[in-house]
């Protein structure tokens, strides 16, 4: 790791800021590690041993190292206590842990576990949730997304660097050899594997697996072959919830579909709006967008508002198949009409301002509609209730009938023969009681 990283430095389109280790000053110093000089002068290095030589770290300002080192305002009282070579051992681990953070896209891994999560609590049978499977869930799920967006990274580095959101990245910027980046996706991925397999079941390892391998070796090398990619996108994006189910209840079942099915339907949009928003950057990277082969934006936009309006049935499927109760109904109508609605407005006028209206409502349609289906969740236990209810009803359905079809006999028969009917001792052994004894009648 060490000698990767001093093998970076040494090159010469690595120094972005154009520093010399031999002329490396004190206020270098601090712009590098957030150090007071006053308090890092005694630590400077010699010219001949400079101290970025010896950990590999870049001088590169934006590389994220300075919001590690003024994160914690104890810090600097903290380093002065360390000897050098433990306070360099230090600045290392947040460097690398840095660069793992943005190698993982640690934003987009959560997001993806959030939906994960919320698969397994809307698949766990009765109310209660196993918490320690959730976490266990939760915890090989962000491995598997972070093993996917590293690989991601590693496949479209010479494309992150021509693109102006994406060239400051660990491997465009050269904070991170791809040898290195590969040790950790690989490690990343089979340790989160491996927590599926082993702390839920083999149905959500294989699922995950099968959504590495579709986002890393499928969608990936697809962005720059055809724009069908966004679709496989969505495929990818909606599988995480659907593994999270199969954590929880071991099978896949159709109930299981609403939130994939939403997520699907989701992407497209939100996707169409950046897509959008970035048809420079996209053509600069040499990725083959939608967007790019439409030039007045009103395909995007078609496809957009088309995928907003598949969202608005799946609140009356999830209340019909008993994954909710009816209220959620109700509230996935409201906020999918909404977005619809400022989608509508980005197909009528296709500005800049438009797009951005509705991708900023997609980031916020998401969390509204998975927190809708937990707070109106039916676990198995009201609906066995409800089942038991209506079987009694059922049940009592033919014995009424067939107390109403006595009375109505008796009442014939009574008027044929003109002679007043016996009148039972016992009224309380009338149907529908069948289990009490039969009704005895005086004599005459």
């Amino acid at each position: 790791m060490w000698r990767n990283t001093c093998k970076l430095l040494s090159n010469p389109n690595y120094n972005h800021n154009h520093l010399k280790s031999s002329n490396y000053s004190s206020s270098n110093f601090n712009v590098v590690f957030g150090w007071a000089p006053s308090r890092v002068t005694h630590y400077c290095p010699s010219p001949s041993t400079s101290g970025s030589l010896k950990l590999g770290i870049s001088s590169h300002k934006s590389d994220g190292i300075r919001s590690f080192s003024s994160s914690s305002a104890a810090g600097p009282a903290v380093v002065d206590h360390l000897s050098p070579s433990l306070a360099s051992a230090v600045q290392l681990g947040r460097h690398y842990t840095r660069c793992y953070w943005e190698l993982s896209k640690a934003r987009l891994s959560m997001l993806v576990v959030a939906t994960s999560g919320t698969g397994y609590v809307l698949g766990s049978a009765g109310s209660a949730v196993d918490l320690a499977g959730l976490c266990w869930t939760c915890a090989g799920t962000m491995m598997v997304a972070s093993s996917a967006n590293s690989l991601n990274q590693v496949f479209e580095k010479n494309n992150d660097a021509k693109m102006k959101r994406t060239r400051l990245r660990p491997l465009p910027s050269r904070r991170m050899t791809i040898p290195h980046a590969l040790t950790w996706a690989s490690s990343v991925g089979v340790a989160g594997t491996a927590i599926l397999a082993c702390k839920a079941n083999m149905l959500a390892a294989g699922l995950g697996v099968s959504n590495l391998i579709l986002y890393a070796f499928v969608y990936t090398p697809l962005k720059q072959i055809h724009p069908v990619n966004t679709w496989v996108g969505a495929v990818v994006g909606a599988i995480p919830p659907l593994l999270g189910w199969a954590a929880a209840s071991g099978e896949v079942s159709l109930n299981s579909m609403i939130l994939p099915a939403a997520l699907y339907f989701w992407q497209i949009p939100h996707f169409m709006a950046l897509a959008y928003l970035c048809r420079s950057d996209y053509a600069a990277g040499g990725f083959k967008m939608f967007s790019l082969a439409d030039a007045s934006g009103r395909r995007t936009a078609a496809v957009a508002l088309r995928n907003c309006l598949y969202l608005v049935p799946l609140g009356f499927l999830a209340c019909d198949w008993g994954v909710t109760s009816s209220w959620f109904c109700l509230e996935s109508s409201l906020i999918t009409l909404a977005i619809s609605a400022l989608a509508f407005s980005f197909y009528l006028n296709r500005t800049t301002q438009n797009a951005r209206r509705m991708f900023h409502a997609s980031l916020l349609y998401l969390p509204v509609f998975m927190s809708g289906l937990l707070f109106h969740r039916v676990s198995d236990n009201q609906q066995c209730l409800s089942e038991d209810s209506l079987g009694r009803i059922t049940e009592l359905e033919p014995v009424l009938q067939s107390r109403e079809n006595l009375k109505h006999g008796n009442q014939e028969t009574n008027s044929a023969t003109g002679k007043q009917a016996r009148a039972p001792v016992a009224y309380a052994s009338a149907a529908p009681f069948p289990f009490l004894p039969a009704p005895s009648y005086a004599t005459s």
